[in-house]
This record gives structure tokens, sequence and C-alpha cells, in this order.
């Protein structure tokens, strides 16, 4: 048995966008930036996918960047931000603590070129409010970004009141919205979203390919240098076929989301009432407010490198966190920022499942992951410290 619980990190391509991709590999192979009848076609499927994402976030065509995924939205956002901000004397931006670190590395340039950026202080259940924004918000701010939905703990943001205070104090606000879109509903005008990146093989679109939302009137930075397209805005030819595998798998999403929410997320409960009954285990992030598919868990007395490890043996690939940083000894940024102590941050579990998990392979995980922790307790020294006293728990 093999059970993917890694949807976090990235989603199988669906048979609809495939499907979708296949004629612009063959038939329709055109560049749409050339004159003749061949690259016209291109063009014309380049459009039609612009108009498609669009009206699934709600805004103009004219508004959607392509790029090759959500890193290069998330970077061209905030530096286009920044330069506005710079041109008009404002150098301050606002942040949080536990962002993706696309967003998080682009501040630290920024940082360097002597911008001022506030990291607002993550609460325990994994959440910032509205009224944190409004406090830290000065005559020199030009810019909020903070995510949509955590990539790691799965928790999702108050976007719309976020959005709200930012328009009342006229400062632009970026959503990192590539755990979420697919996932959760959309509006960026009712939510006051100013600027979205959104990534395709998130929800079930290939990889490679990505979205930057930017409002009419948001002056771009270019990060790529030497051609037209996009408006002028990011040179590069068009990838026309993982272009309509995007809207395709967007819109198919979109089309399901309030059945595959309700059905992911009455797995999700179900595997958090499981292995919550594991001894000295914590959910990280709120119960509630979360994306429907992350599970996400901290097992004291344990090392997350080997539960993963194990877990693979039985057949469920699962992750710590974030696909980007898996390479890292060190313990996630974003469970330190909630609270979690170096040593219970290292035996974190993040699984993150679709409509396509069954009720089956959810039981599956809860004994497997039940199984792996009671034995790599077993043979830990730290463990045993615990049950005799010599520790006091954590969690």
């Amino acid at each position: 048995m093999r059970i993917y619980a890694d949807n976090a990190a990235t989603t199988s391509l669906s048979p609809t966008a495939k499907a979708a991709m296949m004629p612009y590999f063959d038939d329709i192979y055109g560049n749409p930036s050339s004159l003749h009848t061949v690259g016209q076609i291109a063009k014309e499927a380049l459009t039609d996918a612009r108009r498609r994402i669009a009206a699934v976030l709600n805004c103009a065509e004219a508004e959607i960047y392509f790029t090759s995924g959500g890193s290069e939205a998330d970077n061209q956002a905030i530096v286009s931000a920044a330069r506005l901000g710079e041109r008009g004397g404002k150098k301050h931006i606002i942040s949080t603590a536990f962002e993706h670190h696309a967003v998080l590395h682009t501040l630290k340039e920024l940082e360097k070129e002597g911008f001022d950026v506030t990291y607002l202080d993550v609460h325990g259940d994994g959440l910032i409010t509205a009224e944190q924004v409004r406090e830290t918000i000065t005559d020199e701010t030009c810019l909020v970004t903070v995510m949509y939905a955590n990539n790691e703990i799965g928790t999702v943001q108050p976007i719309a009141e976020i959005g709200a205070v930012c328009r009342e104090k006229g400062v632009v606000f970026h959503t990192d919205a590539v755990q979420a879109a697919g996932h959760l509903y959309i509006d960026v005008q009712r939510e006051n979203i100013d600027m979205l990146s959104l990534s395709a093989h998130k929800f079930h679109g290939p990889k490679g390919i990505g979205v930057l939302y930017a409002r009419r009137g948001i002056r771009l930075t270019n990060l790529i240098h030497g051609g037209a397209q996009e408006r002028g805005k990011r040179a590069g030819t068009e990838n026309i076929p993982a272009i309509m595998g995007m809207a395709a798998a967007l819109e198919e999403a979109a089309a399901h989301i309030e059945e595959n929410a309700a059905k992911t997320a009455a797995l999700r409960d179900r595997l958090i009432a499981g292995i919550g009954k594991i001894p000295h285990a914590a959910l990280n992030g709120d119960a509630e407010h979360r994306l429907p598919g992350n599970v996400s868990f901290c097992f004291e007395g344990i090392e997350g490198e080997s539960l993963l490890l194990l877990l693979d043996d039985k057949g469920v690939c699962a992750s710590s966190g974030s696909a980007c940083t898996s390479g890292s000894l060190d313990p996630s940024h974003v469970l330190l920022a909630i609270g979690r102590p170096h040593e219970v941050a290292h035996g974190s579990l993040r699984l993150t499942i679709d409509h396509n998990t069954t009720k089956e392979e959810a039981d599956y995980i809860i004994d497997a992951v039940t199984d792996v922790v009671a034995s790599l307790r077993a043979m830990s020294p730290v463990w045993r410290d615990l049950r005799n006293g010599k520790r006091d728990y954590i969690i």
C-alpha cells in the first residue's frame, strides 16, 4: 500500500489538466508573440486561460500575470510594492514571523537595502489578527504581506479583515495564497487583496507555472528582462501547455470546492482525533481555522526525520514541514513562531490529504503513526528519561 499524504508539497496532475495540456504539445505549438496564424492561435489560447483564471479570482484579465510559480510571484509582488513605496519615501513593510521562505528571504534582502520590516508575532494557535496589523501600520508603511494559509500548520488567516484595514489605511496588501488557491474560495475584490500569488501544482495542475494577480494601477517591477511578454512585465515565451493545464485545474477545483472541502475536512478531523489520542502529542495550529486537508502534530520524545522514514516504510508519504526546507536540520521556523520549544519542534509531522483520500487510508495512517511513534519512543533515551521523571514533559 502506498498512501500519499504530502499534498502541501505537490499534488498529482489531474486528468482534466493533463487533457487540457496535450493539444499544446502537438497541434497548437506556436509562439503567442508571433504574428502568423499558428502563433495567433496560441495567443488566443493564452488570452482564454487568462480570462478563465481571472473569473475564478474575480478580477480583470489584465490583472493576471503568468510566472514560473509561487516563489517568483511572491518575489515580484514584494519587490514591486517596495519600489513603489521607496519612490514615495516609504520604506516600512509588515509581515509575519511564519511566512514561506519565498517571502521571508525577499524581505531580508530588502532589509539590506534599508527597508524596515516588522514581523508580527504569531499567536500559539497559528493566527494573527487584523488589529495587530492596524496597530503596526505607520505613515511609512508601503506594504503588508500576510500568507492566506500557512504551508506547514495549515492555519487560515483573517485575510478579508486584514485587507479591509490595509485598504482603509491606503497600504498595498499582498497575500501568498499558494496553499489556499483551489482549496478555499478566494475573491480578491471582496477580500480587498491588491496582489496575490498562486502555484498550479498545489491544486492538481502542472509544476513550474503560477500566477501573480496585481490590482490595476500597481506598477510592477520586472524581475526578468528581455522581451515584451506579459505586457512587458515578465520576459520569456509563455509556457502555453502549462498555462492551459493550470487554468483547467483551477476551474475544476473551483467548481467542486465546497464538496471537496467538506469531504477532506471530515477526514482531516478523523485524523486529528485519532492521532490526538497518542500520549504527549499536540496539534499545531487552530483546529477550526485551518485548511481542509492539513494535519500537523508534534510528538514529544522523537525525531521527525526518523518518523518520516519509518512511515515511508509503512507506505505513508508525509513530511515534517515545508518541502522547500526538507534538507535542513534546523527546527521549523513556523513551529518556533507559534511557541514550540526546539526539542518538541524537532518531532513534527505534517500530513496533507485531499479529496482523493479515503476513510480506509485515513485509518491506516492513524494506525501507522501510532505504531511508529511507539516504536521510536521505545528506543529513545529522551523518552525514557521523561517516563522515569528525570525530565519534565513539555506537551
